[in-house]
């Protein structure tokens, strides 16, 4: 590895394991459900091999550049005919360097035609970023009705989905490093990303466009399935809501209406039609809560609940603390087995 040569070439022969270990740190980076250089998408692996492409591109040019440093001051120290000098300044800081950048630039174009195709004309995704949450709408071909959903993405492996991004009020970023590339989310506008899954897994997405207080906090879930397993999943997702199972659940369904829940979230099949909020129709089968923010759990809920502005800076869903412990307990109930 050129960075482990580097690390070598260093005089200072003390200092030479602390930077071999930082190295290490930083290549261990470069996996996980979050790596752009894990790929699991068509995407992505193109990206992936212009990274690649592109690093040994500039490793030459650099070689070449401390090569020549290290031949003027150390091989053949002292004068130089202009002659030579000019050769070398030309030859190897002009000549090959643009050679050597044009080729970069033609591969990365050559890319674009890929990477910028239109998907298959099968499911499309419309997602929207929202300060600071996710909005995901499914659109199967002849459905005439979208199937709404909130801070996680479902996909089919193998298949190119269409993916048609935009945002109400602020520039987001849309980015699922394993996948594809980024995209902006610009508010007036549609921009559209197409993605094709090659293995499946969980994967993790990230606002990549610093977009208010809680900007850190606005993840989300990117699960990819066999076409089989999607297929029920949607269908599980166009369902309306779960009945309360039990008289505590049914007792939470009953405050989740009575405090006004309802008026911001949409559980369908229920008398809560709210829109500014996430639908909550399946909030139990997520992950997680709050964009990313939480562990999907009975104590996450309650505390969501309670606590939101301590968990989540800046959110708009306003704190409901001033109910009862019993209450909100209740209505985490309601929403736990809403799956």
């Amino acid at each position: 590895m050129p960075l482990l040569s580097a690390a070598y070439a260093i005089p200072n022969v003390a200092a030479r394991p602390v930077i071999v270990m930082l190295f290490a740190v930083m290549l261990a980076g470069c996996s996980g459900p979050q790596s752009a250089l894990a790929p699991a998408g068509e995407g992505a692996e193109r990206l992936a091999s212009l990274f690649w492409v592109m690093a040994v591109g500039a490793a030459v040019i650099w070689a070449v550049v401390v090569g020549a440093a290290v031949y003027a001051s150390r091989v053949r120290p002292g004068p130089h005919s202009e002659r030579a000098a000019s050769a070398l300044l030309l030859g190897g800081g002009v000549v090959f360097s643009t050679a050597v950048l044009t080729g970069l630039l033609i591969y990365g174009l050559m890319l674009m035609t890929e990477l910028r195709a239109p998907g298959d004309g099968g499911l499309k995704i419309a997602v929207a970023g929202e300060q600071w949450w996710w909005r995901v709408r499914y659109l199967p071909p002849g459905r005439s009705q979208p199937i709404e959903s909130a801070n996680e993405v479902r996909l089919p492996l193998g298949q190119r989905v269409e993916l048609e991004l935009t945002s109400p009020d602020v520039i987001h970023s849309f980015w699922i490093p394993p996948l594809g590339g980024k995209v902006d989310m610009i508010p007036g506008r549609v921009t559209r990303l197409v993605l094709e899954p090659t293995r499946t897994g969980v994967f993790r997405g990230q606002c990549a466009e610093f977009c208010g207080t809680s900007h850190a906090l606005m993840a989300f879930s990117v699960v990819v399935l066999e076409p089989p397993a999607f297929e029920d999943w949607l269908a599980e997702a166009a369902a309306t809501a779960t009945a309360p199972g039990s008289p505590a659940a049914a007792r939470g369904q009953a405050l989740f209406l009575q405090v006004g829940c309802g008026g911001c979230h949409a559980v369908r099949g229920t008398a809560a039609d709210g829109q500014i909020g996430p639908d909550l129709t399946h909030v139990a089968s997520r992950a997680t809560l709050g964009a990313g923010t939480l562990a999907n759990t009975f104590e996450a809920l309650v505390r969501w609940i309670a606590h939101t502005e301590t968990v989540k800076p800046d959110v708009r869903m306003p704190a409901f603390g001033a109910l009862p412990e019993a209450h909100i307990e209740a209505i985490a109930r309601y929403l736990e087995q809403l799956e």
